[in-house]
């Protein structure tokens, strides 16, 4: 089979990336809980660059070269252990890999998933809908709920709302009769609107912790899909209900990165630390939370917005639009033909 690999970290992945021939894995390597999935379609998502571009302990070590991206992905069961029960071959399915740190990513002809890491494809989804949710609508879900304050009839702030993340739980919160305010630039106005946010801030007309200072301590929770500006979580007691949970999504996967976290977590009030509740979220995949999250991709509560496809031969193409941070909504592969 064809898979795309880099084998050397600390450096731009699009120049990194091979595409490759390798072996498929034989149906009688597979182990009790495995799958082999024919892949249709992919989404990519930052994380997948920004490990491998990353220098250091926490790429070297962590990675096993050669390796090859992807986290997310929708296709076909094209073999499965003897005594797996949970699925058939030549069902249609979805869902993530459960590491960024992988070495058989599904940015390949073939991947083999744990069963606990998909749920079946609903009649009548697309493809690339579903192979676009993954990562991004597994953080979106479990930044939201349940392990924040976020219930029916509150008030969630999410700071960034046009990305992949953000436009999913932008449609998530709604789902839950939760009101949503959002902050974006002026170009993705229309856009988190048309997703459901009841209120948009653009950052770019406004000094946004002074735009928010004057709301009061108004939301809920808040959702911080961007780290900027990079005091807002020492600023959320202005804004944030005491009771609130302020939730942390957005973070390199870098010493630096790593040390900002630390310091958010460990700084105490007194020295000018937060006052809020926070969370960082570090994202599962939960067959429970694709469950749902597939349930609303067939009532429609759920739509994927991809900003632009690509075909499999123009991986390195997609990963360059990926890396100018303007991507409204995400980017999709197609691996193989759709059925």
């Amino acid at each position: 089979m064809q898979a795309w690999q880099y084998s050397t970290t600390g450096q731009d992945i699009v120049a990194a990336l091979e595409l490759k021939n390798l072996d498929i894995r034989a149906k009688s390597s597979l182990r009790k809980d495995e799958l082999l999935i024919e892949v249709i379609s992919a989404s990519i998502n930052p994380v997948e660059y920004k490990i491998p571009e990353a220098s250091g302990v926490m790429s070297s070590f962590l990675l096993s070269l050669p390796a090859t991206p992807g986290l997310d992905f929708c296709g076909r069961v094209a073999a499965k252990h003897k005594d797996c029960s949970a699925f058939q071959e030549g069902q249609n399915v979805f869902g993530a890999l459960s590491s960024a740190f992988i070495k058989a990513g599904t940015l390949a002809r073939f991947v083999v998933v744990n069963s606990n890491q998909c749920v079946l494809l609903p009649p009548g989804v697309d493809p690339d809908q579903a192979a676009a949710t993954g990562t991004a609508a597994l953080t979106a879900y479990q930044s939201l709920f349940p392990n924040s304050t976020t219930q029916p009839g509150s008030h969630v702030l999410i700071n960034g709302g046009s990305g992949g993340i953000g436009t999913f739980a932008i449609q998530m919160a709604k789902a839950r009769n939760i009101h949503v305010t959002v902050t974006c630039s002026t170009p993705n106005i229309e856009l988190c609107k048309a997703v459901g946010a009841d209120e948009v801030i653009d950052y770019t007309k406004c000094d946004l912790i002074s735009e928010l200072t004057q709301r009061g301590q108004v939301f809920d929770s808040v959702l911080d899909n961007v780290g900027v500006p990079d005091n807002l979580y020492h600023k959320s007691h202005q804004f944030l209900k005491p009771s609130g949970t302020f939730v942390l999504v957005a973070a390199n996967p870098n010493v630096s990165g790593m040390a900002r976290i630390a310091r958010l977590f460990m700084q105490p009030s007194l020295l000018g630390g937060g006052q809020r509740r926070l969370m960082w979220t570090m994202v599962e995949t939960k067959q429970a939370d694709l469950t749902q999250i597939a349930e609303w991709l067939a009532d429609g509560s759920l739509r994927t917005i991809v900003d632009s496809t690509f075909e499999f031969e123009d991986v390195p193409k997609a990963f360059q639009k990926l890396k100018l941070g303007r991507t409204k909504g995400k980017i999709v592969i197609h691996v193989a033909k759709q059925p």
